[in-house]
């Protein structure tokens, strides 16, 4: 079997994730935008199958013993090396003109991401990692910059992205929602994928999410990771198969973890 390097993959991932923005960003606020509803309850639009459906055929061609897992197609393939897909993450915001939104790209090998790309096109963003390559960004006019989690150490000087109220209301865990916001700074319902983005570059300090699919989570970890943070599920399990994420820069991980024990 052929082996990539992780540089490889990167390279692969990052091209795949500029085809992808421009198959995106010419749906975006198109008056034709087709949105269905899936058996979840949650939309789709013709927008998130045209770009699942073109990152995978990249990946069949570049990489086609390694397996895929898809928000909109589902799994194909087997082996230790997967590609975890999400065409449009908020895709609710896509179909409503709000341009936080963006398409996540990761790869798995035994379970572990190693890769990630996360790109923005509509907020004219993109950033990656792969592990042992540090994590960047990309700004509006193509400079790129490293990317480092804060160094705030108390939770009393953190700020805090809970993404939505809803989350952690149908998983009975209010009460440990208001204890984390009550033991810090500042509380705000960013959501989606720019929250994980924004702790990342060290403006946020704690992100915390319910009902999450690892193709929702996978290419958050290598860059939050690789930006000095920690990402573990709200019960504490690393990793994005937890069915929730809590991504924090690693100082107040314990301590956020422990905020919200104390209320269970």
């Amino acid at each position: 079997m052929t082996e990539y390097s992780s540089a490889d993959d990167l390279a692969l991932a990052l091209a795949l994730a500029a085809n992808a923005d421009h198959i995106s960003l010419d749906r975006f606020q198109s008056l034709d935008l087709v949105v269905t509803t899936k058996p979840d309850r949650t939309p789709v639009t013709d927008a998130d199958q045209a770009v699942e459906r073109s990152i995978r055929s990249g990946i069949e061609a570049a990489r086609p013993n390694d397996s895929i897992l898809g928000e909109e197609y589902g799994t194909q393939g087997s082996g230790s090396r997967q590609w975890i897909i999400d065409p449009i993450d908020g895709t609710a915001n896509f179909l409503r003109g709000v341009p936080i939104w963006g398409t996540l790209i990761a790869l798995a090998i035994d379970g572990v991401p190693v890769v990630g790309v996360v790109s923005a096109p509509a907020l004219r963003k993109r950033w990656w990692a792969a592990t042992g390559h540090g994590a960047w960004g990309q700004e509006t006019d193509g400079a790129q910059y490293a990317l480092r989690v804060s160094s705030v150490a108390e939770l009393a000087d953190a700020s805090l992205s809970y993404n939505s109220l809803g989350g952690w209301d149908d998983e009975g865990r209010l009460g440990s929602l208001l204890a984390l916001h009550r033991s810090v700074w500042r509380s705000r319902a960013i959501g989606d994928m720019w929250s994980y983005m924004l702790l990342a570059e060290g403006s946020l300090d704690i992100v915390g999410e319910f009902d999450l699919k690892p193709y929702d989570m996978a290419a958050l970890v290598p860059i939050i990771e690789e930006a000095g943070g920690r990402f573990s599920s709200i019960e504490g399990e690393p990793g994005p198969w937890g069915g929730n994420a809590l991504a924090t820069n690693g100082l107040l991980h314990d301590a956020a973890l422990a905020a919200m024990r104390a209320q269970e």
